[in-house]
């Protein structure tokens, strides 16, 4: 397991890069949810999600061999926006493997920086794909199974536990287990006290159903939310949530895309459902929490379209 000096030397690698972004009050969603609530707005960050920072992290990381030879990455959307954006500001060649599911906003700006762009049919294609792109000399760039990946992705939890006031309760949204594992190792070490709350959803569930067998699973992959679809865990990121997470919540699609409404009605910010499952997870945390919570959200990230949105609602019956 990484610790919290992996982070914070992570921090002065990709300082320069990255954009520290705002920890702020949100007095929308504290009226909303009835307890104070601060928000760490990663939907600001440069590509639009925390995936910048430990894509960064990794491409600094690299040798003057694996720069030459090329890089790839596979992605729901996020990682594969990062990674393409971060590798073409670097001058590091690039070639990122997305789902057809992927939306076409991620697709659209992966190509845009020069990156080659290879569609699959589904989240495990991608990943098959990828491991044979690795065996002719790529340098695999993952999204979440990487020390320094992780380490990356824990500087939000770095910057949030140094710029928002009292805290009891954190919540993350958990993919494959990236940002979680890097947030909670950053929180343990600088707010011991605090809880860590991981929230997927239903459909897109690797990391609870890693904790319910006791280790990673392979899982089937049906939530709208792209971005979390992970096909399993690793045991990197396994064993890091098994450690240092209170709970993981699943929530229904419909609840995520609800949250992205919320958020903008309430909080006024544009996020993407990833992001929307945290303010149905809020509500089971206050459950079990009770009176006294003073809440802490990862708005991990905004690079959903109002016409993604509005379909996704139109689905789901959200007006």
């Amino acid at each position: 397991m990484i610790g919290i000096g992996d982070v914070e030397a992570a921090a002065e690698l990709i300082a320069g890069y990255v954009v520290r972004t705002p920890t702020l009050p949100s007095p929308g969603l504290t009226g909303l949810l009835g307890v104070p609530v601060t928000v760490k707005l990663e939907l600001l960050q440069r590509t639009g999600s925390f995936k910048a920072r430990g894509a960064t992290a990794k491409l600094l990381s690299l040798t003057d061999g694996e720069r030459a030879a090329g890089v790839v990455a596979v992605s729901g959307g996020n990682h594969g926006i990062a990674f393409a954006v971060m590798a073409a500001a670097l001058d590091v060649k690039a070639t990122v493997v997305m789902p057809r599911t992927a939306s076409a906003r991620s697709i659209e700006i992966a190509q845009a920086t020069g990156a080659s762009v290879r569609l699959t049919d589904d989240m495990a294609g991608a990943f098959a794909l990828v491991e044979r792109l690795q065996d002719e000399g790529l340098t695999l760039v993952h999204p979440f199974d990487d020390p320094l990946i992780i380490a990356g992705q824990g500087t939000v939890g770095l910057e949030f536990a140094a710029d928002a006031g009292e805290l009891t309760d954190v919540l993350v949204s958990i993919g494959g287990g990236g940002l979680i594992s890097g947030v909670a190792t950053a929180m343990r070490g600088l707010r011991p006290d605090v809880r860590i709350w991981g929230v997927e959803t239903e459909g897109a569930q690797a990391v609870s159903q890693a904790l319910a067998a006791g280790g990673p699973v392979t899982v089937d992959l049906s939530s709208v939310v792209t971005t979390l679809s992970a096909p399993s865990a690793s045991p990197l990121t396994y064993e890091h949530v098994s450690a240092l997470v209170h709970e993981v919540l699943v929530v229904p699609d419909r609840d995520a895309v609800q949250g992205t409404l919320d958020l903008a009605d309430h909080a006024k910010v544009w996020a993407e459902p990833a992001a929307g499952c945290l303010l149905p997870a809020a509500r089971q945390v206050l459950e079990r929490v009770g009176e006294g919570a003073r809440l802490g959200l990862v708005v991990c990230g905004g690079n959903a379209t109002t016409r993604d949105v509005m379909r996704w609602a139109d689905r789901f019956g959200l007006h």
